[in-house]
């Protein structure tokens, strides 16, 4: 007898292990009310178990169930019968939700790695593990199959273990297996496990999925946390090379991408070329390619989850999900106000493995609104009850549908105004407001208001200098105001004095704001930037100010002093009249000083139509396109 997986198993193990054979309801029989029941985790619930158990429902009184993230149905959550089970969850899924959040079931907030110590530790002694496993092989071990997680350690520590043994169960391989006398009752089943189809994303979380991938670099390795978010990354990593995962969970997306070549974990520093995971959630597709598949590693919990061995890896990349992100960073992932709705999970195990790994990135994604757009995900304040299950300190990139904003090490006030320019457009005003009010940005920020706008996509180019550097230019962005004054200061005096008509010795904060606040439509603003070890230098910048009056726009341009004469100002012309163009605005106008060569060169080798006439020591420039 065998497997539809081909993998063998002792074909007589119900005769060999007869004694400790029964049926589901001779195994629950033995249980006494009061006790402290453990259920086995996701796809792998033992359903037959739960079902027996449920059904003695009258005769188990202050019976508390404790699992992790369950899946299909939890017949023992039902509100008529909370006089005799008592649900506390690690992790609240759908099923259990409403018992909870109505006060008649527990939610215990831990971060996942923590769990086994409270087994090991007797912290939370269990009477009873209902688990599912697969029949014996040869040598009288069990596998654990798509679940290890917390359920080892459950049926490690449980005063008496009960397992379903199913043969559509999977074995896989890695530390997932338990030795046949070190489980008390084996109840044969045959019984199908739960199948969960990976959620379609939607633009909102297409656009994050494409966001969030451009910050994976080749060879690293990443964790998928659950939702629409983690499998939409997936569909924008097919252009990668050579990723690791290490993850606690996964689902059937992760099978394409490794028939592609994209997954192979030959550049881990862990457990080398091995998919590391302590549970997966899909369909028999899944289950049929995980079975006995080598390439695979399910492990405990203590170690997936461990920060040390996460923080072991090389560019380790951990995506998480959250419900709100406060303007100071702080990340709530589990609750609703004072709702509970799902948990703590590995999102602080692995956000600070991740950063602490060499050159990794700790990723928190969430949508920007909630309820249909009616509710903004960013926000000035917490809602009332919320809870901080990621804290600002740690924090690193946070990413909706409307790009990337960086925290780690930033002010308050870098932070609020990084987060309102990845809100969605239609709260951001009021969240500046609310940033003015609550201090967290200085009171000229008001005067930004309606002009707080973020770029549209595709503005981005590069060019390669004659040397092989290569610049990259972007539109200007809120949060470049440190960058743009850092530039300022290091122009020479004669540079000051070309771009301003002035010998300016230091540049307001409103003058800041005028560079960086900007529509992208009537005024433009683009940087070129080099790569530095603290994130970008600007070196440049262009901008044009349109004149609706004229549909002409005035264009001006700022290049430090060590690049200027290496053809970027002619690059940014270009590049800008390209906009323009696009923008349906008619042509340029420009004031340059009569000293100032270098920029009337850039504007008479210009492809436009072009017209100057001098007023004592200034020209003014006129450019027509075509």
């Amino acid at each position: 007898m065998s497997k539809a997986g081909g993998i063998s198993y002792d074909p007589d193990w119900q005769t060999t292990y007869k004694p400790l054979i029964a049926t589901a309801k001779q195994a629950v029989a033995g249980i006494e009310p009061g006790r402290r029941i453990f259920v086995g985790t996701g796809c792998a619930q033992p359903v037959d178990l739960v079902a027996a158990l449920t059904a003695r429902c009258r005769e188990l009184p202050n019976t508390e169930i404790v699992h992790l993230l369950t899946l299909g149905a939890a017949p023992y959550a039902d509100k008529e019968l909370a006089r005799c089970f008592r649900v506390n969850s690690f992790f609240i899924a759908e099923n259990v939700r409403d018992v909870i959040q109505e006060g008649l079931g527990d939610y215990t907030p831990i971060f996942l790695s923590d769990i086994p110590g409270l087994f090991r530790s007797g912290r939370l002694p269990l009477d009873v593990a209902l688990i599912q496993v697969t029949p014996p092989d040869a040598n009288g071990m069990c596998s654990l199959g798509i679940s290890v997680d917390i359920v080892k350690s459950a049926a490690e520590n449980a005063g008496r273990v009960i397992a379903q043994v199913n043969p559509h169960m999977p074995r896989t391989h890695g530390d997932s297996s338990l030795y046949v006398y070190d489980i008390d009752v084996l109840v044969p089943s045959d019984t199908p496990l739960i199948e969960v189809t990976p959620p379609e994303p939607d633009d909102v979380t297409r656009r994050i999925g494409e966001y969030v991938a451009a910050l994976v670099d080749d060879e690293s390795t990443i964790e998928l946390g659950i939702g629409r978010i983690p499998q939409a990354v997936l569909e924008f990593l097919k252009d990668k090379k050579e990723l690791g995962i290490h993850t606690e969970m996964f689902t059937d997306a992760v099978i394409d991408m490794i028939e592609a070549g994209v997954i192979t974990g030959r550049h881990k520093t862990v457990d080398k070329e091995k998919i590391v995971a302590s549970f997966c959630m899909g369909t028999r597709r899944l289950y049929d390619y995980i079975d006995d598949n080598p390439l695979f590693a399910f492990h405990p919990t203590e170690y997936v989850n461990d920060p040390f061995v996460i923080s072991r890896h090389r560019r380790m990349v951990a995506i998480n999900v959250a419900l709100e992100v406060d303007l100071t960073g702080q990340v709530c992932a589990d609750s609703l106000g004072t709702r509970f709705y799902s948990g703590i999970g590995g999102q602080v195990d692995f956000n600070r493995g991740a950063s602490r790994s060499p050159g990794g990135r700790a990723i928190i994604a969430l949508p920007s609104t909630a309820r249909g757009g009616d509710v903004s995900r960013i926000v000035a304040r917490l809602s009332p009850g919320a809870g901080v299950v990621t804290t600002r300190g740690d924090v690193h990139f946070v990413v909706t549908e409307h790009g990337v904003a960086y925290l780690h090490g930033k002010s308050v006030q870098e932070r609020a105004i990084a987060l309102i320019a990845i809100a969605h457009p239609a709260f951001r005003e009021l969240l500046l407001k609310d940033a003015v009010e609550a201090k967290y940005v200085r009171p000229e920020m008001r005067e930004v208001g309606g002009k707080f706008h973020i770029s549209p996509p595709g503005m981005r180019t590069n060019l390669v200098l004659d040397d092989g550097t290569q610049i990259q230019f972007r539109p200007i962005h809120p949060t470049d105001v440190p960058r743009v004054k850092e530039l300022f200061y290091e122009l020479s005096e004669d540079t000051v004095y070309y771009r301003f008509l002035s010998r300016a010795k230091q540049i307001s904060y409103r003058e800041l704001q005028n560079f960086v606040y900007v529509d992208h439509r009537n005024d433009i603003a683009i940087v070129g930037t080099l790569p530095e070890a603290h994130g970008e230098e600007i070196i440049a910048i262009g901008c044009y100010y349109l004149d609706p009056r004229t549909n002409r726009a005035e264009v001006a341009f700022t290049v430090h002093d060590d690049w200027q004469g290496r053809g970027i100002g002619s690059f940014l012309l270009n590049y800008l009249a390209g906009i323009a163009r696009r923008n349906g605005i008619s042509g340029f106008t420009a004031e340059v000083l009569r000293d100032n060569k270098r920029m009337q060169a850039v504007l008479n080798k210009s492809d436009t139509k072009l017209s100057s006439e001098i007023h004592e020591d200034v020209y003014s420039y006129r450019l027509d396109f075509e």
